[in-house]
């Protein structure tokens, strides 16, 4: 009697299957992201509020529904790391919520099978080039067919141009990798003004390179009409194409990197973004 009483409570406990587990959370996510949205809507009609407390119940908003995201996938990725229908999908939901060292632990744990679904095969890519360029390295050399000008008949006229003619020569470089169909790429130029023109000098300056052009069917035209409607007076590189964002792991764009005088990476990422810039700049600098 007591074996099969405990047998039936057993089978009352069916371990839940990875995808039923998948199928919770994008039920949950589905909820998550509509109480994200609503919020939003929320905060923007919300007349009590000025425009800065309306960006921080924004940010409040989104690191709350990212730490919601976050706790559920990392809890499914551990359970289920070699899950071909699971980690691939779960990991989608979740890595632009997570750090570099959160990001390349997940990676280590998953089984071959899953690190050989392409878009795992990709982040993997992106992890390895973000360990070899991570803060306290030293930077890695590239080299663009940059377009210094055009003919009389209206064709470019190529340079061969590296990031070593710029970063390691004895300033402190503040590099911008952006694309001119980036709408968060504009929106970061005021910032970028901002630095270069209180900084810019003897031991400061600012390099703009241009990636992913072609993605939105866009070339270098674009690039130098849109860096001088914006007023990017600072260092260009322009028609960099895929090698400058893949040697540096960059996924997304505006995605800045911090130099030191003798190529050392300081800061990258979101330690760069928005009012951040500004600070980390003076204080490498000290003034």
């Amino acid at each position: 009697m007591i074996a099969a009483a405990a047998l039936a409570v057993l089978s009352g406990c069916k371990q839940q299957t990875g995808e039923e587990a998948l199928a919770e959370f994008k039920a949950n996510l589905e909820t998550w992201t509509t109480e994200y949205r609503d919020a939003m809507k929320q905060i923007a009609s919300d007349e009590a509020l000025d425009a800065d407390q309306k960006a921080a119940k924004r940010d409040e908003a989104f690191e709350n529904v990212g730490e919601k995201i976050t706790a559920a996938g990392l809890k499914l990725l551990k359970k289920f790391p070699a899950d071909t229908l699971v980690a691939p999908d779960v990991f989608r939901q979740v890595y632009t919520f997570l750090d570099d060292e959160q990001i390349s632990e997940v990676l280590d744990s998953f089984s071959e099978p899953v690190k050989a679904d392409p878009f795992i095969a990709s982040q993997v890519g992106y992890n390895t080039a973000r360990k070899a360029t991570a803060v306290g390295k030293k930077f890695t050399d590239f080299t663009v067919d940059h377009v210094a000008s055009v003919d009389k008949d209206g064709n470019p006229v190529y340079e061969k141009k590296s990031l070593s003619d710029f970063v390691g020569k004895g300033k402190v470089m503040l590099v911008d990798f952006w694309s001119p169909w980036c709408p968060p790429c504009k929106e970061e130029i005021p910032n970028i003004k901002a630095v270069w023109e209180k900084y810019h000098g003897e031991d400061f300056d600012v390099l703009s390179v241009a990636v992913w052009e072609e993605s939105r069917k866009m070339d270098w035209h674009n690039t130098i009409d849109t860096a001088a409607f914006y007023g990017m007076k600072w260092l260009q590189l322009n028609n960099g194409h895929k090698e400058p964002a893949t040697l540096y792991g960059i996924d997304g764009i505006p995605h800045m990197v911090l130099f030191d005088k003798d190529g050392t990476i300081l800061k990258r990422g979101d330690d760069l973004r928005g009012g951040n810039m500004m600070v980390a700049v003076s204080e490498v600098l000290g003034r």
